[in-house]
C-alpha cells in the first residue's frame, strides 16, 4: 500500500528516471511469469509508449487489441500498422449491450449505482439500500457508496443505464484470452487519469501479483506530459487521431483528440468545457455521429442529461 506522498514523489521524477523505473517493473513482471505476458494495446498514446518500452527489452511480446467497433477509424488504422498484434472481438456489439444492460452515462460508478436501483430484486435489497442511504449491512455509513441526489432523477429515466459496457466489450475478450493462453497483461494505465485509477495504484503499485486477475501498470506514476514528451522526443509513431504534438504555454498538447477510448461512451461528457466529444464528432466523423445519435439513440440520452451534441447545427 502506497501513501499519496510516495506517488507524488514518483510523479515528480524526471522522465529519464521514470523510464528506468518502468523498465525495471517490466523486467520483474516478465521474469516472474517466465515471459508469458502481453501488452494490452488500445492504440492510444499511453499504450503506444508502453509497447515501445516493452519491446525495447522483449521484442517478441505480443500486443492484444480488442476490436469493439467503437474505436476511432484512425486508431484502427494505426493498430493495423503494428507488428505482432492479436485482434480480439467481443461476443456482443454495442447495440446489443445497451439493449441488454443499458447506456453508459455520467461515470462508471454512477451508472453502476443507478443500475442497482433500476433493477430491484430480492437479492439486491442491501445494495439498493446502500445506494440510497449509505448504510451497509453492518450499520456503517459509507458516503462514497451513496448515489448523489444530483443524479437520482436518472433512476426514473425512460431508458436503462448500466456500467456493463466495458466489462462485456473489453474485459470479457481479454479474460478469455488470458484463460486460453495463460499470459498476463501489462497495461498503460496512469494513476493521474482518474480517482479510481489513483486509488487502485495506491493499493497495488505497479505490479499487482496478488490480484485475482494479476496485472502490471508499469507507467502508473507517469503524467500526461511524460507520455507526450516520450512520443515527441523519441519520434515514436502514434495514431493520427491525436494530431501533432506541439508546445503551448510551456506544455505539450495534441492538436487533435486529447483522449480517445470508445467513440460513443458518454462517461464524463457532461463535464466538458467547450466543444465536447459529440459536437467534435459531428464535425470530424459525421457518419459515426449520425449513427450513434440516431440509430443507437444517444441523442435521446444526451437530451435527457442536458448535453449539447450539435443537433441544432445541421449542415
Amino acid at each position: 500500500m502506497l501513501e499519496m506522498y510516495e506517488l507524488q514523489q514518483m510523479q515528480s521524477l524526471p522522465l529519464e528516471l521514470k523510464i528506468r523505473k518502468t523498465e525495471i517493473r517490466i523486467r520483474e513482471w516478465y521474469n516472474h511469469y517466465y515471459g508469458d505476458v502481453y501488452v494490452a494495446f488500445s492504440g492510444g498514446k499511453d499504450s503506444t509508449v508502453l509497447l515501445d518500452i516493452v519491446r525495447s527489452q522483449y521484442p517478441n511480446v505480443p500486443a492484444v487489441f480488442v476490436d469493439t467497433g467503437l474505436e476511432y477509424p484512425e486508431i484502427r488504422d494505426f493498430v493495423k500498422s503494428i507488428d505482432n498484434v492479436v485482434w480480439l472481438k467481443p461476443e456482443m456489439n454495442f447495440k446489443k449491450v445497451i439493449e441488454t444492460y443499458g447506456y453508459p452515462v455520467i461515470s462508471k460508478r454512477i451508472s453502476r449505482y443507478i443500475n442497482d436501483l433500476q433493477n430491484p430484486t430480492e437479492k439486491n435489497v442491501a445494495s439498493r439500500n446502500l445506494r440510497l442511504t449509505g448504510m451497509n449491512q453492518k450499520g456503517e455509513y459509507c458516503p462514497s457508496m451513496v448515489l448523489s441526489k444530483k443524479w437520482r432523477y436518472l433512476v426514473e429515466a425512460p431508458f436503462k443505464i448500466s456500467d456493463k459496457c466495458c466489462d462485456v466489450m473489453k474485459k470479457g475478450p481479454m479474460k478469455k484470452y488470458v484463460k486460453e493462453t495463460g499470459r498476463v497483461p501489462l497495461t498503460g494505465e496512469i494513476a493521474a487519469e482518474s480517482r479510481m485509477r489513483m486509488q487502485t495504484y495506491l493499493r497495488q503499485g505497479c505490479n499487482g501479483y496478488d490480484l485475482k486477475s494479476p496485472k502490471s501498470t508499469p507507467m502508473g506514476f507517469w503524467l500526461e506530459q511524460d507520455v507526450l514528451h516520450y512520443l515527441k522526443d523519441n519520434n515514436i509513431p502514434y495514431s493520427k487521431i491525436y494530431g501533432d504534438i506541439i508546445e503551448k504555454n510551456g506544455e505539450l498538447i495534441c492538436t487533435g483528440e486529447q483522449r480517445t477510448g470508445c467513440m460513443f461512451c458518454m462517461f464524463g461528457v457532461h463535464m466538458t468545457k467547450g466543444e465536447n466529444r459529440f459536437q467534435r464528432m459531428k464535425r470530424t466523423h459525421p457518419s459515426q455521429w449520425k449513427f450513434c445519435i440516431n440509430q443507437l439513440g444517444l441523442g435521446e440520452i444526451l437530451d435527457y442529461i442536458k448535453v449539447d451534441y450539435g443537433k441544432d447545427t445541421f449542415w
